[in-house]
């Protein structure tokens, strides 16, 4: 995607964001491993589904209901799929931050990937009614 857009409700310019979607059990269990390796709490975090990722959605003009890919907003520009995860663990501590070295891997086949993940998740990882992740923990959460 790599738009970039200085009107972002919610966030900064400074602001970090990863929109996920709350009720995928993978997607939840990925934002956990981001909190428990973020030490410096350089993320915010906001479900897609939550009344701020709404906003954002809408505002960046995507689907507000059925959710294909992570976003991470980063200096007002929005990543999506691989790009995002690249992006996301290039700030997680050693040895984390090596797969960042996926990158030399063409964007095309690592896409590829990500999307079979993504359209199969619910099936291989299952989902939640709402998302389990709290919303008051130290201002993480949009």
């Amino acid at each position: 995607m790599n738009t970039k857009n200085n009107n972002i409700p919610y966030i900064n310019n400074k602001d970090k964001l990863i929109l996920f979607d709350g009720i995928c059990k993978l997607c939840n269990a990925w934002c956990r491993f981001i909190i428990r390796y973020d030490k410096n709490h350089i993320f915010k975090l906001a479900s897609m589904q939550s009344e701020k990722g709404q906003a954002i959605l809408k505002n960046l003009e995507l689907p507000t209901e059925h959710f294909e890919t992570m976003l991470y907003i980063e200096h007002n520009i929005i990543y999506e799929k691989s790009n995002a995860f690249i992006k996301i663990v290039k700030h997680l501590p050693l040895p984390i931050k090596l797969l960042f070295l996926l990158k030399i891997i063409p964007g095309l086949f690592r896409d590829f990937i990500y999307d079979r993940i993504a359209l199969n998740r619910y099936k291989m990882f299952g989902e939640y009614n709402k998302c389990t992740l709290p919303t008051d923990d130290d201002n993480r959460y949009l």
